[in-house]
């Protein structure tokens, strides 16, 4: 406890004020919280944008998506039949929370003297919206009804620029079935842009009762279904325990089933994303490196200042455990001192983000319109432990210092 003391005393002296420290000792403080503020920013940005970037993804495609074994492209699979009987176990699995069916059918749409090749998804009553309403710039999102057809369709930003479209217009889409050309008209009620310009540029949504009609399937066909689960962190478990299951089942037309998650769809982008974790720990490293050897120069220069008490608390009695145990307080102090303004200066540049949106990004590069921020109170409480910890450690060395204090010499030569 008098180690604390004096520790202390040494920090405020007895009118409360702070104590004048040499510079080098205030760069040490400051060098601390603006890399505690480097680090929650970078690891902050990093997973909101994973997250933004892993729910646009999802957004297309669901969490899990079970179709064809026999298919060979993407964007035309062969069908399976969904019954109601396959559908409702699926809908009763563990971890699941919604199932939906989905056709995609490739298209061309043409307007006067401009064309683009598109991929209509076909979609149901069912059908999540959720996305879509988040992203929706104009109209409403086509009203699908279980008992009749709708021509109604949700277009991309994107798409209706190129091709001069614009809410309330129609226009003639053209589809390949065998040698056939089977032409279809389509009137836009909604536009939504996500800025992920991959899939927007890609993805139109209509009535999965189109594509059944262009490709002369029955009421219960589809490319396939698609399932979202709950928790996020158990998608591979669940993707693994459908896999076998839908491996042994057969629908009622003698087909098998293939099951596979987003990640393993997206297996390259995915893998990118997991990348950036990388950066992250090469930041929090060169952050806790560059405040760790700045506070060591901070404490060296302390103790090289009180080189004089140190002498006279040798003198009556003090042993160089406990003068070493004053200054790791000391140190604790300022190194307290830095991870407050780290954190305030962290925390509100991510709330002035997140409800602001100050920090503006170019979508056509960062798929993202402003940079994200997710603010995870449990990752900032293990980044200001680990530095705190870290930091304290590596000055266990400096503080030796204070065992070559000859008291005599120190008293002497104040």
């Amino acid at each position: 406890m008098s180690e604390f003391f004096i520790a202390h005393r040494i920090f405020k002296n007895r009118e409360g004020e702070k104590n004048i420290s040499p510079p080098a000792v205030h760069v040490a403080v400051i060098s601390m919280a603006l890399g505690l503020a480097v680090m929650i920013l970078s690891v902050a940005i990093v997973v909101g944008f994973k997250k933004e970037v892993r729910n646009k993804v999802i957004g297309f495609g669901s969490h899990i998506q079970i179709t064809n074994f026999n298919s060979n492209s993407f964007y035309e699979m062969n069908p399976i039949a969904v019954g109601d009987t396959l559908f409702k176990i699926l809908q009763n699995y563990p971890n699941i929370s919604h199932v939906q069916r989905f056709s995609t059918k490739p298209g061309i749409i043409k307007t006067g003297e401009n064309s683009q090749g598109v991929v209509f998804k076909g979609v149901d009553e069912n059908y999540d919206w959720d996305f879509f309403k988040q992203n929706l710039i104009e109209g409403n999102i086509p009203n699908i009804r279980p008992d009749s057809t709708t021509t109604d369709i949700l277009i991309s930003k994107k798409i209706a620029d190129k091709l001069f479209l614009k809410l309330g217009d129609s226009f003639l889409a053209y589809f390949v079935r065998q040698n056939d050309v089977s032409p279809r008209k389509f009137h836009i009620t909604g536009v939504y842009q996500t800025n992920f310009s991959d899939y927007d540029k890609l993805f139109i949504f209509i009535d999965i009762k189109q594509i059944r009609r262009i490709n002369q399937w029955d009421a219960d066909m589809a490319s396939g279904m698609e399932l979202i689960v709950k928790d996020y962190e158990q998608l591979e478990e669940t993707t693994d325990a459908l896999y076998f299951d839908m491996q042994s089942r057969t629908d009622r037309l003698g087909n098998t089933f293939y099951t596979c998650s987003i990640e393993q769809l997206n297996a390259p982008l995915f893998a990118w994303l997991d990348v950036l974790d990388m950066n992250v720990v090469v930041i929090l490293i060169l952050m806790i490196i560059v405040a760790s050897f700045s506070m060591i120069s901070g404490l060296l220069i302390i103790i090289l200042e009180r080189a004089n008490m140190i002498g006279i608390l040798k003198a009556l009695g003090g042993n160089n455990a406990s003068i070493r145990k004053i200054f790791l307080y000391m140190s604790t102090f300022l190194i307290g001192k830095g991870l407050f303004w780290g954190n305030l200066i962290a925390l509100s540049v991510c709330f002035i983000q997140k409800y602001t949106g100050a920090f503006k990004l170019n979508p056509e590069t960062y798929i993202l319109s402003e940079v994200p921020v997710e603010i995870n109170w449990v990752s900032i409480c293990l980044i200001n432990f680990g530095t705190l910890v870290i930091t304290l450690l590596l000055l266990i060395v400096p503080s030796c210092m204070v065992a070559k204090i000859s008291p005599a010499k120190t008293i002497r030569f104040e």
